[in-house]
């Protein structure tokens, strides 16, 4: 399906469908400005055995992109005066993940900075057919769950003294989140984050449990073998949520407008945390100030969503299988 873009943002259909087609894209690109859908474009299946047509309105999962749900629900559990951000998680884990240093604070956690060892080395070779998970996946439904999994890796510098993508201090945060709060990590994403911004479909699924609305994450170009195997049963403070466009549009607008943290809050969390990083807390930050980035890559997952907070614009491209997705994004990179 196709809709014709309007006269802004401009898209190149001819070099857009080349991007499709450079690794078989199978998803939906959106481009949101204000209260109007100016263009959308959808390809390939959400279940191809069965010859399921993906559409806008079909369930992905984002992969990191839920970082910035985490760092979200951290934050307002702050605005609420049950954690602050210089916080020592130490004393929250008591005797659990004792490699941890006593001076990691929820700041560092939130900006990468924290120097802790990291479960998934982001700098290693990866192929999608990869097995990461040194636990059983069944086994990954609940934060609890996820302390042996992140237990045994040495600090790797000292706190706060330089920046290193960590998905296991995403998994830490979510640990203290919800011993701090004594509510549930998922059920705190859903009620201080999802249900602020009016989220109606976007949520922590189980992979085994899918409903029907739901995208199968698809391991290669071709073939029916999905990532059912890869990740989590459930995914955490991490990765593993699901979302659609239309709310993908929906939580960056009621981000800018401040419906799910107040204006200061918001302001601290895309502020760049690290000298010489456009990062600030579970968020990246384009090199033009106004955009505002959430990016996701893991075994049957591509997506990437921006948000121009200037013009109230919204570029997503969800993707459904492990590369589709990057032709078309690094297409796009710029367009808003």
């Amino acid at each position: 399906m196709h809709a014709e873009p309007a006269t802004y943002p401009v898209l190149d259909r001819t070099a857009l469908d080349a991007a499709v087609r450079k690794a078989s894209f199978t998803g939906v690109v959106t481009v949101d400005v204000g209260d109007e859908r100016r263009f959308e474009r959808v390809e390939g299946y959400a279940h191809r055995a069965l010859h399921v047509p993906n559409t806008t309105q079909t369930r992905f999962a984002i992969a990191s992109g839920a970082k910035t749900f985490t760092a979200l629900a951290v934050l307002r559990l702050i605005e609420e005066g049950v954690l602050s951000l210089d916080t020592r998680v130490r004393g929250i884990l008591g005797a659990d993940l004792p490699l941890i240093d006593d001076d990691v604070t929820v700041a560092q956690l939130l900006t990468h900075t924290s120097g802790i060892g990291d479960y998934l080395d982001e700098t290693a070779d990866w192929n999608a057919s990869d097995y990461v998970l040194s636990d059983p996946v069944h086994l990954l439904a609940d934060t609890e769950a996820f302390v042996p999994v992140v237990d045994g890796y040495p600090q790797a510098s000292r706190p706060g003294t330089r920046f290193a993508y960590c998905n296991g201090g995403y998994i830490v945060l979510a640990l203290i989140a919800e011993r701090a709060s004594g509510t549930t990590y998922h059920d705190l994403v859903d009620a201080e984050v999802c249900a602020r911004a009016g989220l109606g479909r976007t949520s922590f699924l189980r992979s085994d449990d899918l409903p029907g609305d739901a995208a199968l994450g698809y391991l290669f170009e071709e073939g029916d073998r999905t990532n059912v195997l890869h990740l989590p049963v459930r995914g955490n403070g991490d990765g593993g949520i699901w979302t659609t466009a239309d709310d993908l549009h929906r939580f960056w607008r009621a981000l800018t407008e401040g419906r799910i943290v107040n204006e200061e809050t918001f302001e601290q969390m895309t502020r760049p945390a690290f000298a010489g990083v456009r990062y600030g807390m579970g968020i990246s930050l384009g090199a033009k100030s106004p955009r505002l980035i959430i990016e996701g890559h893991d075994a049957g997952v591509s997506f990437r969503s921006v948000h121009n907070r200037d013009t109230a614009t919204t570029l997503s491209v969800l993707g459904n299988s492990s590369e589709g997705a990057w032709p078309v994004i690094s297409l796009l990179t710029g367009v808003v």
